[in-house]
């Protein structure tokens, strides 16, 4: 089940400057290598939870060597890996450089088990982070009711930024002007 919020928020790539309302996903956890490979030797039983996460461990190593060999990677159903450059231009031919080369890029296409992950997914509607912590503090506090108004302009205040400039995709890690449904 993904829990996700609704935002106003106006797309960056957009010269419209009106709002819309998207949707961002709430990120339940965050699993480590560790929950990560534990979570794949309960399911099959046959390997530890060390042995797989030597694997991955491994696998990271073995795949950022082979990327800077200049290969690209398939992994069956995971995807394929490989790299692109990003470089600043120059004048001519001649003067290109390798110094012109500023960043090494990991590119990621996914395979097939990751095709359509939203056939596949179910929906949940569910109040924002702030909102969810301004219930939770009145609650708390033996209020029945909550300003809500009032808990998005703190958070916007305190964290000094607001959603008007974000695009339309991402996760609810972070805090911004929000519509409840």
């Amino acid at each position: 089940m993904i829990d996700y919020s609704v935002y106003m928020m106006t797309p960056t790539y957009s010269k419209d400057e009106t709002p819309k309302a998207y949707a961002k996903n709430q990120v339940a956890e965050i699993w480590t290598l560790e929950k990560f490979a534990k979570h794949i030797s309960d399911h099959n039983g046959v390997y530890s939870r060390g042995t797989v996460k030597g694997v991955i461990s491994d696998m990271c190593e073995c795949l950022v060597e082979q990327l800077l060999n200049g290969n690209k990677i398939q992994l069956g159903e995971l995807g394929t890996f490989s790299i692109s450059l990003s470089s600043e231009g120059a004048e001519s031919l001649e003067k290109f450089t390798a110094k012109n080369i500023k960043e090494v890029n990991i590119l990621f296409t996914p395979g097939v088990d990751f095709e359509n992950l939203i056939s596949r997914a179910d929906f949940n509607p569910v109040a924002s982070r702030i909102a969810q912590k301004a219930t939770l503090k009145a609650e708390k506090a033996g209020e029945s009711t909550v300003n809500l108004e009032a808990a998005k302009k703190a958070s916007s205040n305190a964290s000094g930024t607001t959603n008007t400039g974000s695009t339309e995709t991402g996760s609810d890690d972070s805090e911004g002007s929000e519509t409840l449904d």
